[in-house]
């Protein structure tokens, strides 16, 4: 193995390992982490093709509702449709009565191209009920700090092409307040997306399993 081929080893091996330290969280039996390492989350309002959306407005039109809000964008080759699409599949598992009480926020932290008329028609392609929103660079910033996410576009490989944007992959289920009670990881399975959404949403109401 040739010295150059040896140090970009080691420098990936590296980077992998400090990406790892600086993201990963172990996750306790149900697929949460504890509620000391929630961020303090709490309301927002962004907009959507509709208009203004207010998280807390959201989830009180009824008793016992719950939010799920992901943040990513569009343009995400990966990540983002991997992680709605097990989140919409963990939803199908519930009962018509607990999937309407749960609403489900995709926020983009792309808005230069994530407008909120191109938003609607993204997430309508994994479920028609879920809220696309977007806002300034300033709202997002501010919103994304409360719920401990972490955003960066990266420069495009060439003048005026496609460029990419990091961002943290967990999901948050949050109560009426936007007080996050779980997170999510990504790569969370379906069946324990809809376990741990129920066990809140029974709570919600009192009910004990």
């Amino acid at each position: 193995m040739s010295n150059r081929l040896l140090i970009t080893c080691i420098a990936l091996l590296a980077s992998l390992v400090i990406g790892l330290g600086l993201f990963w969280q172990p996750l306790t039996p149900t697929g949460s982490v504890s509620l000391a390492s929630l961020p303090p989350g709490g309301n927002f309002t962004l907009q959507a093709a509709s208009g203004p959306v207010s998280l807390v407005d959201s989830l009180n039109r009824q008793p016992g509702q719950l939010g799920l809000i992901y943040f990513g964008y569009t343009y995400c080759p990966d990540i983002c449709p991997t992680t709605l699409s097990a989140l919409t599949a963990g939803m199908a598992l519930l009962t018509p009565d607990e999937r309407a009480r749960l609403v489900l926020f995709f926020i983009s932290v792309d808005p230069a191209r994530d407008t909120p008329e191109h938003l609607k028609t993204y997430v309508e392609f994994f479920a028609p009920d879920i809220i696309g929103v977007t806002g300034s660079p300033a709202e997002l910033a501010e919103v994304a700090a409360r719920y401990g996410v972490f955003y960066a576009a990266q420069p495009a490989q060439t003048p005026g092409g496609a460029y990419v944007v990091d961002h943290s992959s967990d999901s948050f289920i949050v109560g009426t307040d936007g007080r996050p009670l779980a997170r999510l990881a990504h790569g969370t399975a379906p069946e324990q997306v809809a376990a741990l959404i129920r066990q809140y949403l029974n709570q919600s109401r009192g009910v004990h399993p």
